[in-house]
């Protein structure tokens, strides 16, 4: 696909979000609409996915944005979209957190923050041992980034040599109750990272070119960090950048409101 037709993935990825938000009653739909970009370039131009059973493995770790995931995987074609249709509903196999054995494409159970990183760690020093080109790619919120697990994590992935190993920073600086500097800082995070041995790079987490360009870069042997600098509820106005958006609910107005903006 090309840039502008992975635009237009990532706006349905975020309808698909809204119309979920709405029908479920649901939160976290700012930290859905957050990486959706990110999303949709991952999923278009970045993932190996066939033959299936040799497919590079996605890890949503910030797990409490499973409607993004559902959405990607939706548009995608990988999994149903009539599931989507139940999502959060009685009768229906989709969660608000991710559960690994609930469809196509859900490759572990999430919840916990700071739990996917390290099961995608894992998945990846297992590759490395069975000599495949298999690729694992994580995705962190940058409040999940104060988890200490988190942590031991990045300290222990460069020991092992994990240059198969990508993960990308969703940083939208808004978490469950404020900005993260104010609650428990981590910068200079670049710094930090590259501390422990990460190769780190920036990217506009907006920017299909700037994160296809971000995941292409060569990690010199190291494990890759991608700092990717979003806006939580991007792509609606009226819940950009408000902290309210991370565990509000989608009324009908809302619902109108929004999917206008996203024709």
């Amino acid at each position: 696909m090309n840039i502008e037709q992975i635009r237009a993935v990532a706006t349905n990825i975020r309808r698909e979000i809204i119309e979920m938000a709405y029908r479920s009653g649901g939160p976290h739909v700012g930290s859905a609409l957050s990486c959706a970009d990110i999303l949709a370039t991952l999923y278009f131009s970045t993932l190996r996915l066939e033959p299936w059973v040799q497919r590079d493995i996605f890890i949503l770790s910030k797990a409490h944005a499973a409607m993004a995931l559902y959405a990607a995987l939706s548009v995608s074609g990988i999994m149903s979209s009539e599931l989507l249709k139940k999502y959060c509903q009685d009768e229906g196999s989709l969660p608000a957190h991710l559960d690994l054995m609930t469809g196509q494409g859900i490759e572990c159970s999430g919840g916990s923050l700071g739990h996917g990183f390290n099961i995608g760690l894992g998945m990846a020093y297992g590759f490395k041992r069975q000599m495949s080109s298999r690729r694992v790619y994580a995705l962190i919120g940058d409040g999940e980034s104060q988890e200490g697990s988190v942590w031991e994590g990045a300290l222990f992935a460069p020991k092992l040599g994990l240059d198969n190993f990508t993960a990308i920073m969703d940083y939208n600086n808004l978490q469950g109750y404020g900005r993260p500097q104010d609650l428990c800082s981590f910068e200079p995070v670049a710094a930090k990272w590259e501390a422990f041995g990460w190769h780190v790079c920036l990217a506009d987490g907006h920017d299909c070119r700037s994160i296809q360009q971000a995941l292409a870069e060569k990690s010199m042997g190291k494990p890759k960090l991608i700092i990717a600098r979003t806006i939580k509820g991007k792509g609606v106005s009226f819940m950009e950048n408000e902290l309210i958006w991370h565990y509000y609910i989608v009324t009908r107005e809302h619902w109108k409101n929004a999917l206008k903006e996203l024709r």
